[in-house]
């Protein structure tokens, strides 16, 4: 089992900026690949930004390229996700996600976070 705990969200204004953090804990951190999603009410989870194992290869949704970058430290067992420009359609609960086979933009990860909640107003 790997427990992820997210934290970092907020209410913040259009232009802002965010860093999220997922801890994790339990097996072996870098032995996943790890996600972040987002869901807004009414509306399907959303692949945000992945990272490999090693953090040696990124990936990221086209609706936040540019905006945010994802980087993970192993020997903290965390993952960030650092959010610039934040515009009022980011608004949703992100979650973080670990997988044990590479990344996927697919909700196709074995464990999840609780979700921290980001608020972006205009």
């Amino acid at each position: 089992q790997v427990q992820l705990v997210e934290s970092g969200g907020g209410l913040v204004q259009a232009g802002g900026s965010l860093r999220l953090s997922c801890a994790a804990s339990g097996r072996t951190f870098s032995n996943y690949a790890m996600g972040w999603f987002r869901q807004a009410p009414g509306k399907e989870r959303e692949f945000v930004a992945g990272i490999s194992r090693s953090g040696g290869l990124t990936y990221y949704g086209d609706s936040v390229k540019g905006r945010f970058t994802i980087s993970r430290d192993n020997a903290k067992n965390t993952v960030y996700l650092q959010m610039n420009s934040l515009k009022p359609e980011d608004t949703a609960v992100y979650y973080c996600a670990a997988r044990g086979l590479g990344v996927t933009t697919t909700p196709r990860y074995d464990y999840w976070g609780q979700g921290t909640q980001v608020t972006v107003s205009s």
